[in-house]
């Protein structure tokens, strides 16, 4: 008799620190309480600068995270930092995820719907289901 243990549940996110993917995380952060899975929060960086930059990018991430998802929400987080390019980093990362959770910006500057190259590479590479998290409302105060 073979027993197969299923390796750990995971909604993962990208985040840079932008407003949109704050609306990601905070989206992800409530797909993982509801999926009972852990919530993988990544942030790619580009290649150049070598490792020293990854420990102070790692500490930088864990403050951003603790002041936006308070501990009050019981999700189990783990942080990661993913060197690279942004598309296939994010889709690597979601090779065993449930749900992967990415932001974009509708109205980019180039004219691109999805604001950029990072999104439709995604939305074809992941192996998991993706949502896209568009603009932040404006505030009208």
């Amino acid at each position: 008799m073979r027993i197969i243990i299923p390796g750990p549940r995971y909604v993962a996110v990208g985040y840079d620190g932008s407003p949109n993917s704050t609306v990601a995380l905070r989206r992800a952060a409530a797909e993982a309480r509801r999926r009972h899975a852990r919530l993988d929060v990544v942030r790619v960086i580009p290649r150049p600068g070598g490792l020293r930059h990854t420990p102070a990018s790692w500490l930088r991430l864990r403050r951003e995270v603790a002041r936006l998802l308070p501990r009050v929400q019981h999700v189990s987080t783990r942080l990661r930092i993913a060197r690279g390019d942004t598309s296939t980093e994010l889709c690597r990362i979601a090779e065993h995820a449930e749900l992967l959770v990415i932001r974009a910006r509708v109205n980019s500057r180039h004219g691109r719907p999805l604001g950029g190259t990072t999104v439709p590479a995604v939305l074809s590479g992941a192996p998991c289901e993706v949502v896209v998290c568009e603009n932040e409302p404006a505030d009208d105060d």
